[in-house]
């Protein structure tokens, strides 16, 4: 679809787990293009004539999740620069759900295969992102990264601006995590009574 007022949609990455590619973006992006930190892209260009309902999708989306932990797998060399390439489940689940969403809405590049990835590098030339890529490469050990939500940004010709921003619900895990431990206490509960109704009473004939 068309639209003359684009948004953008990133996955909202920690702040603590967003520093270092923000440091890498700042040394390794040229300085008259680097209008941005650090991001995770996952639609490139959706229609702002329909911001209500797309905010609408991600809130509904959203509220089903809790934190996304997603693992930082690889180096990759994108020709003119260097990414690193994201992996994540629960990330491709989400992606899948609001790409159906946003199914009649998506342009050419949406349409394409989604590679989840961060850059912090890109528009230099084949040896810069040659040294760079071998250079992260050496030095590189998987991590994870935890997601907290998904950020809107209005595209300006440039810079972006932030339209809205979805948290995910908190931490379902540990709600999870209580349900399991519960369900556990309930079944040694049951044991318990199993066990001990078995057993017949015994009264001693004999008084202290």
């Amino acid at each position: 679809m068309k639209t003359r007022k684009p948004l953008i949609l990133t996955a909202r990455i920690a702040e603590t787990d967003l520093e270092p590619f923000d440091r890498l973006r700042k040394v390794h992006f040229p300085s008259d293009r680097n209008f941005l930190r650090a991001h995770l892209t996952m639609f490139h260009r959706l229609p702002g004539e329909h911001l209500e309902r797309i905010v609408g999708e991600l809130q509904s989306a959203a509220t089903k999740r809790g934190q996304i932990r997603a693992e930082v797998a690889s180096v990759r060399h994108l020709g003119a620069g260097v990414a690193f390439t994201i992996r994540s489940l629960a990330l491709e689940q989400l992606y899948a759900e609001l790409r159906t969403a946003f199914m009649p809405c998506l342009g050419g590049q949406d349409m394409q295969g989604w590679q989840p990835h961060i850059t912090v590098q890109n528009r230099v030339s084949r040896t810069a992102a040659d040294t760079l890529h071998q250079q992260l490469t050496h030095d590189f050990k998987p991590r994870s990264v935890m997601l907290e939500g998904l950020d809107l940004w209005r595209y300006l010709g440039g810079p972006w601006q932030l339209e809205r921003t979805v948290s995910f619900a908190v931490v379902p895990a540990l709600r999870a995590e209580a349900i399991n431990a519960g369900s556990a206490m309930l079944e040694d509960d049951r044991r318990y009574r199993t066990i001990y109704s078995k057993k017949p009473l015994r009264v001693s004939a004999k008084l202290p």
